[in-house]
């Protein structure tokens, strides 16, 4: 069941875990219009493809924000319920363009404090595999590591998917169910 959206949730998931299809439906609880800030680069036709299927899947009263590296300002910029999908790829973009991932990650942090609400980010969980064996995979799993740590701590709400099931990890004090 769907509960009413507390002003900050943070979707956690593995790849294909049904994390994004959920977090659509936390928001879609709030009165539309909705704002879906997307942070993929279509590189390769794959990647379109992913892109197209998400964008399918989204009624008409869904606003895209196409914001590869810029997060922390599209969130400071919002007024109404906003889904944030995802901070993997975001994170990614930034160390591609050896940006500063701790100052990234605050500037972030303080957006999202400061934003109305409500506000869903989701995320993929990739700290529960085997230590990667390169330098750059590891900086990368230690930095979205931080990252989720980071944004856990101030969220409402955070929920792990699992083959298209919702874990709540820790409850909203307004819905503890």
């Amino acid at each position: 069941m769907l509960q009413a959206a507390p002003r900050m949730t943070l979707v956690l998931g593995g790849a294909r875990s049904g994390k994004s299809a959920y977090a659509e439906r936390l928001i879609e609880v709030c009165p539309a219009p909705w704002l879906y800030i997307a942070t993929a680069q279509a590189w390769d036709d794959e990647m379109r493809a992913r892109i197209h299927e998400h964008r399918a899947r989204r009624s008409d009263a869904w606003r895209t924000l196409d914001v590869p590296t810029a997060l922390p300002e599209a969130v400071a910029a919002s007024t109404g319920p906003v889904l944030v999908d995802c901070l993997t790829l975001w994170l990614t973009n930034l160390l591609l363009a050896e940006a500063d991932l701790d100052a990234a990650t605050e500037a972030l942090a303080r957006a999202c404090a400061a934003a109305p609400g409500p506000l869903v980010l989701v995320a993929n969980e990739v700290g529960l595999g085997i230590v990667p064996d390169n330098a750059l995979a590891r900086r990368f799993r230690d930095a979205a590591g931080r990252l989720h740590q980071r944004l856990a701590r101030d969220a409402d709400r955070v929920v792990l998917t699992v083959a298209g099931l919702p874990l709540t990890v820790k409850p909203s004090r307004e819905n503890p169910a």
